[in-house]
């Protein structure tokens, strides 16, 4: 299946292990409140996380990995909170996308950049051109990011394109502008610290996504958090509309594919 494919019109397969992972980082904030500590401490400790779960990801296979950092209301949030995640931004950008493409990962960031410095900016672009051959892990950031403005952008982009208005338009069509069109969509979101909404992320992307919903918070998620995420998906039945007694017979014409012919006497 392309990676710009839609769930809605082909079946795409299914996997024991989830090929791309979408995670809310929630309640960095909320961490540090309960030790006593400022806020900012919750989001440095974040960082480290954000380590922990590339590891994971990589151990168990995962080809694709995309982390929601900055949601486009997230501006809404005070001003010094913001200035510092900003600096913690230009910080791990220095940082880390060298240790990413040491470690061979590719590093892609998607959202409305615009409101970004510059430093920001060519930091981000820097990043993504030197780790672009990078097959390992693809680990996408989500920074000021909206589902609708991805949405949105993508008409728009369609549309520059596209100048006779009296055609007739497909998902497909519209697919290879989003975002993040290089990758598939999500096999499994997760969305940590208790909240049990998608808040604006990818919801295009999202239609036939597992969802699954953890009250750890993000500074506390390890590799075991994320074991029970899969193990939550891989009890669970991908459909994509057709009947369970359907979903048996294509299993058992997959299985009957792998046996090798017999040979001839």
């Amino acid at each position: 299946m392309h990676p710009a494919s839609s769930s809605t019109h082909e079946i795409p397969e299914a996997h024991m292990i989830p090929r791309h992972v979408a995670i809310i980082m929630d309640g960095n904030g909320r961490w540090a409140k309960e030790r006593f500590m400022p806020r900012i401490a919750g989001h440095k400790h974040g960082v480290e996380t954000v380590r922990t779960a590339i590891k994971a990801c990589i151990e168990r296979g995962i080809n694709y990995l995309t982390l929601f950092a900055f949601s486009s209301e997230n501006w809404r949030r005070p001003t010094e909170e913001i200035s510092f995640l900003m600096q913690l931004f230009i910080t791990v950008l220095k940082q880390e996308v060298i240790k990413l493409h040491e470690n061979g990962i590719r590093f892609k960031v998607i959202g409305d950049l615009s409101k970004f410095e510059p430093k920001i900016t060519e930091f981000i672009r820097n990043g993504e051109t030197m780790t672009a051959a990078n097959t390992r892990l693809t680990l996408t950031i989500a920074a000021n990011y909206g589902g609708r403005w991805d949405i949105l952008q993508a008409i728009h982009k369609m549309l520059a394109q596209h100048t006779d208005l009296s055609s007739s338009f497909e998902e497909k069509d519209l697919a290879q502008y989003f975002a993040m069109s290089y990758a598939p969509e999500p096999d499994l979101f997760i969305r940590t610290g208790g909240e049990q909404r998608i808040s604006n992320f990818l919801l295009w992307h999202l239609a036939y996504t597992e969802l699954y919903f953890t009250d750890t918070l993000w500074p506390d998620f390890s590799a075991s958090t994320l074991d029970l995420a899969i193990q939550s998906y891989q009890r669970r039945e991908r459909r994509f509309g057709r009947t369970s007694e359907q979903l048996k017979i294509s299993k058992l014409i997959n299985e009957m594919r792998k046996i090798p012919p017999k040979k001839m006497a």
